[in-house]
């Protein structure tokens, strides 16, 4: 905890600092202006977590002097019960503190590209890849998040084998970074007589949207083909080729996008896909450069990772890069994803800080 303050107080003198360079005339025509007004607001709201750190420790300090000397049993339980309110404010305090001091990266900020893929287990596979679709629709709804689907593939069942979907808003990709690989599901299905339990998978990608600065994409790179839509821009427009699917030539990545009665919409759709994938591969061999600080992440975000088994049965949830088990699986499957992402981001606080 001493660090933790002593990491603030540190912070608090820069933070005086950069007001100091605000309070100069003309520091608003200067180059990094918005990058230093951007610093001096997240440095004044690490400052005050801080100081409100120390509040509540100075209280919990009064509080346990007070329980040694109090006799009254029942005035000792409601001391007992205000020194625990107090320790978890405590806690949740330094975690988000210790959390402002990671290195910041820019793509946490972004709209989040999603893309599930039924995987082993054929139509329970599909099937469970719908459920994990409206579990991250429900999450968005809970965190404030736009989700505009992009591309279906659904079954007859009413499973999907494959979804890409955008959930736009300040910090969705940030939120979702660690949702990337094989989430396995046991359970048994509807279509199976004997009662036997049956593991199916789905696979997860997530990829920050890229913006048009960032890759650029030549017209002469792109073959597109249309075709009649069979998803709900179809349903209205029959007679019209409104679906598009890109081929991007140098890279042979395939995107396609059918959800809305536009032509010209669904071809900027996709094009948001195929520049989240691009991106991606940019990323992917930089970081082939840094293997070995990318050993020390919680888990690789490869699309080949289990990282999450839900077992109807036992109705619990299972994380397996951090050995979380919750027996909350009916809360998760309706969007309560913060229980598992949390503790995850925390995992992977902890060990970028004592790297």
């Amino acid at each position: 905890m001493e660090g933790i303050l002593s990491r603030v107080d540190t912070a608090a003198a820069e933070f005086r600092q950069i007001e100091e360079e605000l309070s100069q005339p003309g520091v608003a025509s200067r180059p990094d202006f918005a990058d230093l007004s951007r610093r001096y607001a997240r440095l004044r709201e690490l400052v005050a977590k801080g100081e409100e750190l120390r509040r509540i420790r100075a209280a919990i300090t009064e509080e346990e002097e007070l329980l040694r000397e109090e006799t009254d049993d029942d005035l000792r339980e409601a001391l007992r019960e205000e020194i625990e309110r107090d320790q978890v404010r405590a806690e949740a305090l330094s975690q988000e503190i210790l959390r402002a001091f990671l290195p910041e990266n820019p793509a946490d900020r972004k709209n989040a590209i999603v893309e599930i893929r039924a995987g082993a287990g054929g139509e329970e596979a599909a099937l469970f890849a719908a459920e994990l679709l409206r579990m991250y629709t429900r999450y968005a709804e809970r965190s404030g998040f736009v989700v505009r689907v992009m591309d279906t593939h659904p079954t007859a069942l009413g499973g999907m084998k494959q979804v890409v979907f955008a959930l736009e808003g300040e910090g969705a990709y940030g939120r979702l970074r660690y949702e990337s690989g094989v989430h396995r599901v046991q359970r048994v299905p509807e279509t199976e007589a004997s009662g036997r339990v049956h593991t199916s998978t789905a696979t997860v990608a997530v990829l920050p949207e890229a913006e048009d600065i960032e890759i650029e994409i030549r017209p002469d790179d792109l073959k597109m083909d249309t075709f009649r839509a069979s998803g709900p821009g179809g349903q209205h427009m029959q007679k019209n080729e409104t679906a598009v699917r890109i081929t991007h030539i140098p890279t042979g990545i395939v995107v396609g996008s059918q959800e809305e009665r536009s032509q010209n919409r669904n071809r900027e759709l996709a094009l948001r896909v195929l520049r989240a994938r691009l991106w991606e591969i940019e990323v992917q061999e930089k970081a082939s450069e840094l293997r070995d600080a990318r050993r020390k992440q919680i888990g690789t975000g490869d699309r080949s990772e289990k990282i999450r088994t839900y077992n109807f049965p036992q109705t619990r949830v299972t994380d397996h890069r951090i050995g979380l088990t919750l027996h909350r699986l009916a809360d998760v499957m309706d969007g309560d994803l913060d229980q598992l992402i949390d503790p995850v981001l925390a995992a992977e606080m902890t060990e970028t800080l004592t790297d």
